[in-house]
């Protein structure tokens, strides 16, 4: 006599993945309240669906559930847990892919969106963004968009060669000094990572650090904190401080001279113009 068989049969993916959809932001049946951005926007979740989907998640929840039991003054079970410094619509894109498995993103929160899927440990999310960016976003407009993250985990995932790339950009909106900070910040990350010295992991990048924008005093305070990682080559900084002595750029890449977008001004920025008199 032949035994009971058993077989798992696979109904309509798409139905279960636009019935979660409506479960997005909807209040009805929610067990959990994010108060999210400057605009304290309420978003509404289901500890469940966000505990089984991601694992920072399940910690944030598991400890306002642990937390209520013995503290009064603990975050309760249902929130609402207070996320200041992500925008609404970058969570609630965060949410849609928790829920569903896709995302809907644009131009204005791609980054950002990615910056957050790495936070939360979303690999799929994460490629999901990659491949949205590179399909559609230009260098240039990536470029407009880094100081947004540049100060975020996002921006240390990026490679020494994509890196370098957005350095080279004149629209980015970022003044040099805070860009030196945070390749050097991007280089400690990296050479931790990949157990390879800090000068050799940010070789590339630091090539594109327009190091005679800065002061004289801005320069004094980057050789000194160079000194205990050698991040950027002393030819680079004598450049710099030739540039200084001989009031113009001499010896040094015109694209080094140039200001970004985001450039703050200095006085002696007028002598390396090359069109100055």
């Amino acid at each position: 006599m032949a035994g009971p068989c058993s077989a798992r049969l696979q109904g309509e993916a798409a139905a279960l993945t636009a019935a979660l959809r409506t479960l997005v932001n909807n209040p009805q049946f929610s067990d959990v309240t994010f108060v999210v951005g400057r605009e304290q926007q309420k978003v509404f979740a289901h500890r469940c669906v966000l505990a089984c989907r991601c694992q920072a998640f399940q910690g944030m929840l598991g400890q306002g559930l642990a937390g209520s039991e013995d503290s009064p003054g603990s975050i309760p079970p249902q929130g609402p847990f207070i996320l200041g410094n992500v925008q609404p619509e970058v969570f609630l894109a965060v949410i849609e892919f928790l829920y569903t498995n896709s995302v809907t993103l644009n131009s204005h929160i791609a980054l950002e969106v990615l910056t957050s899927s790495v936070e939360y440990g979303l690999q799929d999310l994460c490629k999901l963004c990659v491949k949205f960016i590179k399909d559609t976003l230009s260098v240039e407009q990536v470029c407009e968009a880094l100081q947004a993250v540049v100060r975020t985990q996002g921006f240390h995932e990026l490679s020494d060669v994509v890196l370098a790339r957005v350095l080279r950009s004149d629209r980015l909106a970022v003044d040099e000094l805070d860009l030196v900070q945070a390749v050097r910040e991007w280089a400690h990350v990296s050479s931790a990572v990949l157990e390879r010295p800090v000068p050799e992991v940010a070789a590339l990048p630091v090539r594109e650090l327009r190091l005679p924008l800065l002061a004289p005093s801005e320069l004094t305070t980057l050789e000194s904190h160079n000194q205990r990682d050698l991040l950027i080559p002393v030819e680079s900084i004598a450049a710099a401080w030739r540039s200084h002595a001989l009031r113009k750029g001499s010896g040094v890449p015109c694209r080094l001279c140039r200001p970004r977008r985001g450039t703050r001004p200095r006085d002696h920025h007028r002598y390396l113009d090359p069109h100055a008199k």
